[in-house]
């Protein structure tokens, strides 16, 4: 009987389970657009989104409405990152974003 109880309990706690999920293009305008949600469908509204370069972040939002966040293409190599917390974040290097 706890065999079975514990096998159900990690059947239903992985249900709820998601993956932080991450795209990028190039807007081909000096812009960059990365989109970001979770694999279970819910929104990354208000997530945290940010650029770094060098080991520092020089460019930090939230992801919008749309669960999307529009930024300045930095010169030279960069990072963006969704950052959903721990276990959640999605890194992308600046030299795989493509138009």
């Amino acid at each position: 009987m706890k065999k079975t109880v514990l096998v159900l309990a990690l059947a239903t706690g992985s249900l709820f389970a998601h993956t932080a999920l991450m795209s990028c293009f190039d807007n081909g305008d000096g812009t960059v657009t990365c989109e970001g949600g979770f694999s279970d469908g819910s929104s990354a509204s208000g997530v945290k989104f940010r650029v770094e370069q060098n080991g520092k972040t020089v460019i930090e939002g939230k992801m919008s409405e749309y669960s999307d966040f529009t930024f300045e293409k930095p010169s030279g190599a960069y990072t963006a990152v969704f950052d959903a917390g721990e276990g959640h974040a999605v890194k992308i290097t600046g030299s795989d974003i493509t138009e």
